[in-house]
């Protein structure tokens, strides 16, 4: 994994994984109720040219890609969820320092509305963050917010380079690690979270997706169909074993909530179909604050 990681390209291993995932946004934000509006998302999707069709309004999905509904929903769910997680963080815990680890075609610098003395850091790998650039520079997107791109491999000293890029370790941080955790091996995932800690001072915050059982919840779901049609085989990407996270934020002294993808579908008035059911169920978003 680590060689298909540094070896990023946007349309095939994580790279098509990333782009999967911008045109399930894309997909939802066509929805004439929508969880997201991600008006990039398609934008992202468009300029790869990727030789896997994939689409980006929800009317280019019939009843043979289901799977794409089911995806749309899904990031849908955690769009509008870790999006909220954010507002929360500025507006009401007033912090104005927000990490996006990993943060592939995340656009929140440029889709939300953020308090105009914030400033949003993302942290990936150059090739990822000048794709980015590239496509949301011919989009005529502006940020919303200051925003600084941090260019380096989460495996590498990441952190040295947050900071030269103007992280200030000793004011309040919103940290956001959305598709990230279930994908590293343990002993990487741990070396993530520590350095979190350490560069957190109390009040900061923290989001995190995972998924206890991932493998085998994906292999008995629609995801393997999924990669059958498009090419996006998730699992190929995953460790061989679990990283909880909940566990060890809460050794490290944090306060931590929980929600699965489930209970957020009942929150955000969606449903899914028995096929999926589990796999939304396994599924779960924690937040967490330093104390």
């Amino acid at each position: 994994m680590a060689g298909e990681l540094r070896d990023w390209d946007i349309v095939s291993g994580v790279g098509i994984t990333a782009l999967g995932v911008a045109a399930a946004r894309a997909v939802e934000t066509s929805r004439p109720d929508p969880l997201v509006r991600d008006p990039y998302a398609a934008d992202f999707v468009r300029a790869a040219e990727s030789p896997v069709p994939m689409p980006t309004r929800a009317e280019e999905v019939d009843d043979d890609e289901y799977q794409w509904s089911i995806m749309s929903v899904f990031l849908g769910l955690r769009s509008r969820f870790l999006d909220e997680y954010l507002r929360d963080c500025v507006d009401t815990a007033g912090i104005r320092q927000v990490v996006v680890l990993a943060a592939g075609l995340d656009s929140r610098a440029f889709r939300l509305e953020w308090p105009e003395d914030t400033t949003v850091y993302e942290v990936d790998q150059p090739r990822v963050l000048e794709f980015k650039d590239e496509v949301l520079r011919r989009s005529g997107a502006e940020a919303r917010c200051e925003r600084r791109a941090v260019p380096v491999d989460l495996r590498d000293d990441w952190a040295t380079a947050l900071r030269d890029a103007g992280f200030d370790p000793k004011a309040p941080t919103a940290w956001l690690a959305e598709g990230l955790i279930m994908y590293l091996p343990e002993e990487v995932a741990e070396r993530l979270l520590t350095t979190v800690h350490a560069h957190s001072e109390p009040g900061s915050a923290i989001a995190v997706e995972y998924m206890p059982g991932v493998r085998s919840a994906l292999a008995d779901s629609a995801a393997a169909t999924l990669a059958e049609r498009t090419g996006i085989d998730i699992t190929s990407l995953l460790p061989d074993a679990d990283y909880d996270p909940h566990v060890r934020l809460g050794e490290l002294g944090w306060s931590v909530d929980e929600v699965t993808v489930a209970e957020l579908a009942q929150r955000y008035g969606r449903t899914f179909d028995d096929e999926v059911s589990e796999l939304a169920g396994n599924g779960r978003y924690l937040t967490a604050r330093k104390r």
